[in-house]
């Protein structure tokens, strides 16, 4: 038997439900890389210039990939238009593939496991996310 297409109105909350939770392990994942940042190099003088090594600095580039799917997802969710089951699936497997591990190599993966394996507060808004990513059913919280 064929489900029923869930309405817009709730889909359009389990992509902003999805952001959210993505929204903490953002949130994570930059404040456990500036703390690997300030034991290199130091304490980070003020915010602005917090945002400033956030934004040009080698160190975090890995997170750009991250922050530009989160802003992808409040532009989306800002349009008019319904969001579509398409659109919600389509954003859980975009948030699936760059939230794969890995041991080896370079670049986003092998950074997001390092951090997985440093700080509990990662692991957990990990979890999170990934509860949402691999559910099939409409989430309300």
């Amino acid at each position: 038997m064929k489900r029923a297409e869930p309405k817009p109105e709730a889909l359009r909350e389990d992509l902003q439900l999805l952001r959210n939770k993505l929204v903490v392990l953002h949130k994570a994942l930059i404040d456990s890389e500036r703390i690997e940042y300030e034991s290199s190099f130091g304490a980070i003088g003020s915010p602005n210039r917090f945002l400033e090594l956030l934004i040009n600095d080698p160190w975090f580039a890995w997170l750009q990939p991250f922050s530009a799917m989160v802003v992808s997802m409040d532009e989306r969710i800002e349009d008019a238009n319904p969001v579509t089951t398409a659109e919600l699936r389509k954003a859980k497997t975009n948030a699936a593939a760059l939230l794969k591990v890995t041991e080896e190599g370079e670049g986003f993966g092998r950074s997001y496991f390092e951090s997985l394996q440093r700080e509990p507060d990662v692991v957990l808004a990990h979890a999170a996310v990934m509860k949402l990513v691999k559910a099939d059913q409409p989430h309300r919280s």
